[in-house]
Formats: structure tokens, sequence, C-alpha cells
């Protein structure tokens, strides 16, 4: 049985979003309980020199839209990081959800040997479909997927494993 491009990519981002979206809103009931603002949230880092929590949504919101639209073969839709609050960062995961939402499995049909440029800074990765999924969009979408959860952890959300990975 040939698994789809569509099942590997839109179900794993659908799917982990989903999880996001369940455990930021336990950490903005979480802050409501404890008489906290949820803003110590939104800039909370593990470390000095690491994104905040607000920065690691907004990647893993460009790392599921812009991988489903690379693979897709069209232009992802540009998001303004402008979110300062949990509740627009919630809306911004809601808005991601939406738009792969909308990137259908035939779109995707032949994706997995699609050329695809990721343009850095100072050079520009090429890959075919498969291995930029494999490799480069799943990795870093999880990276700061599990950055975000972390940090609601680490400032005393009740989250778990499960919550983590959804039922």
């Amino acid at each position: 049985m040939k698994i789809s491009m569509h099942a590997l990519s839109h179900d794993v981002f659908t799917r982990a979003l989903t999880q996001l979206l369940f455990v930021m809103e336990k950490g903005v009931a979480n802050a409501k309980a404890r008489s906290f603002d949820t803003g110590v949230l939104v800039t909370a880092r593990l470390a000095p020199d690491m994104l905040p929590f607000s920065k690691q949504i907004q990647l893993t919101s460009d790392f599921a839209k812009n991988s489903m639209a690379r693979l897709a073969g069209i232009d992802p839709p540009k998001f303004e990081d402008t979110e300062t609050t949990m509740d627009e960062l919630i809306a911004r995961v809601k808005k991601t959800l939406e738009y792969i939402g909308t990137v259908s499995a035939a779109a995707l049909e032949g994706s997995e040997t699609r050329d695809i440029k990721i343009p850095l800074r100072d050079r520009t990765l090429e890959f075919k479909g498969l291995a930029f999924l494999q490799h480069w969009a799943l990795p870093n979408f999880f990276f700061h997927h599990v950055t975000a959860y972390n940090l609601l952890r680490h400032n005393g959300v009740d989250i778990g494993k499960r919550d983590f990975l959804g039922g």
C-alpha cells in the first residue's frame, strides 16, 4: 500500500496543530485559574537567547502552511507576525488549520518528486518533495511545536504527554 504525501503532511500537521490549540487553551485556563496575565506565557523563554513562545507558535504555523504550499507547488499565504496575545496566537493556529485544509490530496499527488528550494540567508537548500518533508518540514515544525509545549509546561500549565499526542 502506498502512503500519500497528503497523509504524511496534512494529516500530521492537522493533528499536531489541533493538539497545540488544546494545550494553548489549557494555558489560558491555567493563567486565569492562577490569576496571572497570559502575557507571561506569550513572552516565556527557556533561555535568554531563545525565541519566545509567541515566535515558537508563529514558526510552527509557518512550517505547516509553507510546507503544504511548497509541496502543492503554490505560494503560501503570508501571515504577519504581529500576534502579542494568547488569543491572537490561538487565532493564528486556527487560521493555519483552515489554510492547510484547503490544500487537497490531489494537489499533493506526485509531490514526493517535486523540486523544492528553500532560500536561507546564506544559501539555498534544494530537496525533492519527500526528502523536504522528512528532513526539513516535519523536523522544524515539531522543533517549534515541542518548544511551545515545553514553555507552557515549564510555566506550570498542567499538561502531559496525552495532551501533546491527543486521543
